[in-house]
C-alpha cells in the first residue's frame, strides 16, 4: 500500500494480497459532496473488480482530477479473495438478511465459524459510515464477473433513482433480480436509501474483464457528478465509446422472467457454449442435474449460466423490456397511481408490513404480476392463491416482506 500525500488516497499496489487491508483506496475532493462506494470481490474468485478500481484509483492520483466528494472502493470477501474461491464457508452476497445482521452488526455477535460474518461486520460498519456522511446523492456499487462467457451489464433494484443512475451507462439494465435472490448487499443498502448498481464485467477469466470494470467505474464517477474536471473529458469519451461499442447489439433494458435454482446435491451442469444473452427457446436442453435434463422454462435471452461448481444460480432466462414502457411506469409512479391499489377487489395493505400488498388471485385475476412491476412492486412470495408483492420506497427506508435467509 501507499499513499499520495498531495490527494491524501491510499492505493493497492497489487490486486490480491493476503495481507491487503479492506480499503483499496479513498479519495476525498476538496469539498464535500457525493459519495460513490465500490465494492469488488464480493465473491472471491471474482478478483478482476480489485484490480480495475486499483487502476482508477491510481490514475486519480497520478492525473490529479478534481474530485467532488468522496470515492472508496473496498475489498469484499477478503479470505475467499486470497483463496480464490467463491466464498470460505457461505456466500457473503446472501447474509444481507435482518435475522444475520441483527445478530451480527446489532448484537455483535459474528459466527466464529463463518469466515464471511467478519466480513459482514466490517463491510456494513465502513459502507454505512461513508454512505451516510454524503451531503448529495449516496451511491453503493457491488462489482462482480461471470463464470460463463458475458458482455458487460448493469443491475438495480427497481427505483426511479437506482434507473436514473444506471441509464446514464452505455450498457444493458437487467431488472427483477431481486426477485429471486434474497440476502444481498445492494438490496439491504437500496432499501436504507441509497442509489445501488450491480455491474457485471465480463468473465471471470478474460483479462478485458477488468477494462470493462474500470470503464464503467469512470463513467459511474461522472454520472454521480463527482468528476467535474475537463482533463478526464477524453478519459470518459474513450470509456463511453469502448462500453457502447460492447453493447451495440444488445437490448438496452431486460426483465428477469425465470432462474434456475441449484441445489447443493443436484449435480447441476450446464450444456457447453452458452454465454450470457444467447438465445434460447422455450424447452431447450440447456443442463442437465440429478434428475436428467434441464430445459429452459420460456424463449428469451440467458444470463449468467454457471460454468463453476459454487453458486446456486444456475441460470437466468430474461426478455427485452420496452423503454417505452419503462417510460410509462416512471409517470405511474410519479402520479402515485399505486395507492388506489388497496381498493381494488382482491388486493389488500398488509398491516405490518405498509408497502406490502397481498394479492387473492382468486378475486383479482385481472390483476397480472407486470401491473406490479409497472407500478414498483416485485414479488416476494406466493403462498398458496396469495400473492405477496412489495415495493422500496423513493428515498429509503423501504418496506419489504422478505424470508430472512436463502
Amino acid at each position: 500500500m501507499r499513499t499520495n500525500e498531495g490527494t491524501g488516497v491510499t492505493i493497492a499496489t497489487r490486486d490480491v494480497d493476503t495481507t491487503a487491508t479492506r480499503v483499496i483506496g479513498r479519495m476525498d475532493g476538496p469539498t464535500p459532496g457525493p459519495v460513490l462506494v465500490c465494492v469488488a470481490g464480493l465473491h472471491g474468485n471474482e478478483p478482476a473488480g480489485v484490480e480495475a478500481l486499483t487502476r482508477v484509483l491510481n490514475t486519480l492520483t497520478v492525473e490529479a482530477y478534481q474530485l467532488e466528494g468522496t470515492f472508496v472502493a473496498l475489498r469484499g470477501n477478503q479470505a475467499a479473495l486470497a483463496e480464490r474461491v467463491r466464498f470460505v464457508d457461505s456466500d457473503l452476497n446472501r447474509h444481507w438478511t435482518r435475522e444475520r445482521l441483527g445478530r451480527v452488526t446489532l448484537d455483535r455477535e459474528p459466527d466464529p465459524t463463518v469466515s464471511e460474518d467478519a466480513d459482514l461486520l466490517e463491510l456494513h460498519d465502513i459502507i454505512s459510515d461513508v454512505l451516510d456522511q454524503a451531503t448529495g446523492e449516496s451511491y453503493l456499487i457491488d462489482v462482480h464477473t461471470t463464470s460463463g462467457r458475458s458482455p458487460p451489464f448493469s443491475t438495480v433494484g427497481d427505483t426511479l433513482r437506482n434507473r436514473r443512475f444506471a441509464m446514464q451507462l452505455p450498457l444493458p439494465l437487467v431488472m427483477g433480480l431481486e426477485e429471486h435472490l434474497e440476502g444481498t448487499m445492494l438490496e439491504f443498502f437500496n432499501d436504507q436509501g441509497h442509489v445501488t448498481l450491480g455491474l457485471e464485467g465480463g468473465q471471470h477469466e478474460d483479462a478485458s474483464s477488468v477494462d470493462r470494470i474500470e470503464a464503467a467505474v469512470w463513467l459511474a464517477l461522472e454520472a454521480a457528478g463527482m468528476l467535474p474536471d475537463p482533463r478526464a473529458a477524453t478519459r470518459l469519451a474513450e470509456a463511453r465509446t469502448f462500453l457502447a461499442h460492447l453493447s451495440r447489439n444488445l437490448p438496452r433494458v431486460l426483465e428477469v422472467r425465470h432462474r434456475h435454482f441449484v441445489g447443493p446435491n443436484d449435480g447441476f451442469a450446464m450444456r457447453p457454449g452458452y454465454a450470457s444473452f444467447q438465445e434460447v427457446t422455450v424447452n431447450e436442453h440447456v443442463a442437465d442435474d440429478e434428475c436428467g435434463s434441464v430445459t429452459a422454462q420460456e424463449t428469451g435471452l440467458i444470463l449468467m449460466p454457471l460454468y463453476q461448481p459454487a453458486g446456486d444460480d444456475g441460470f437466468f432466462i430474461t426478455r427485452e423490456f420496452s423503454p417505452f414502457w419503462l417510460s410509462v411506469s416512471a409517470l405511474l409512479r410519479r402520479l402515485h397511481i399505486d395507492n388506489i391499489l388497496p381498493w381494488m377487489p382482491g388486493v389488500t395493505r398488509d398491516p405490518s408490513h405498509g408497502g406490502t400488498l397481498l394479492v387473492n388471485g382468486r378475486v383479482a385475476r385481472w390483476f397480472a404480476l407486470e401491473v406490479f412491476h409497472l407500478l414498483g412492486y416485485r414479488k416476494r412470495r406466493q403462498m398458496g392463491d396469495v400473492l405477496v408483492v412489495a415495493r422500496r420506497l423513493e428515498g429509503g427506508q423501504a418496506v419489504n416482506d422478505k424470508a430472512t435467509s436463502h
